[in-house]
């Protein structure tokens, strides 16, 4: 699926649409280069939940921990991982062992040793906006990506062809 994000607030509008359709819980892979708006999709996310507060990418700790009236959600930055093995030491298996929300920034970094994610999404500069690309590897990501294909807030962002694509 392919999405079209002519700026900030398409973004987080999109955030907000595939936390709902991800309902609370999974996993959110987020690639793409720096400025690409990884952070501003996880405010979306968090939005979703009715999250209000600032978002900032937590580059520093690895992850930001958030407790929503509807669950948790762990926001991870792995951009300064030395190693996938760091996970271990700040307990990620326990933290993606939950019946939790995971968004990941630059989860290329967690390379053998992350799960496998539900939906992996890959930002990209498009103009003066972003695209984003989404792919699903589980039923739980298909099933969202089903949702998103008809959610209302996107159809104008998705084109014709990605709308009819099962």
């Amino acid at each position: 699926m392919r999405i079209r994000l002519v700026d900030e607030d398409r973004q987080v509008v999109f955030g907000q649409c595939l936390g709902r359709a991800l309902q609370g819980r999974g996993r959110i892979y987020l690639e793409g280069e720096l400025g690409a708006g990884k952070t501003t999709l996880t405010r979306g996310i968090l939005r979703a939940y009715g999250y209000t507060g600032a978002v900032k990418s937590p580059t520093y700790t690895l992850v930001e921990p958030y407790e929503l009236a509807s669950g948790r959600l762990y926001h991870f930055d792995l951009y300064r991982l030395g190693d996938p093995e760091e996970l271990e030491f700040i307990g990620g298996r326990d933290l993606f062992a939950e019946e939790a929300l995971c968004v990941v920034e630059w989860p290329s970094r967690g390379r053998g040793w992350l799960p496998l994610p539900d939906v992996n999404v890959t930002l990209s500069l498009h103009g003066a906006g972003r695209q984003a690309v989404l792919e699903a590897h589980t039923a739980h990501g298909r099933a969202a990506l089903d949702v998103l294909r008809q959610e209302a807030a996107l159809a104008e962002l998705i084109s014709a062809e990605e709308r009819d694509t099962p």
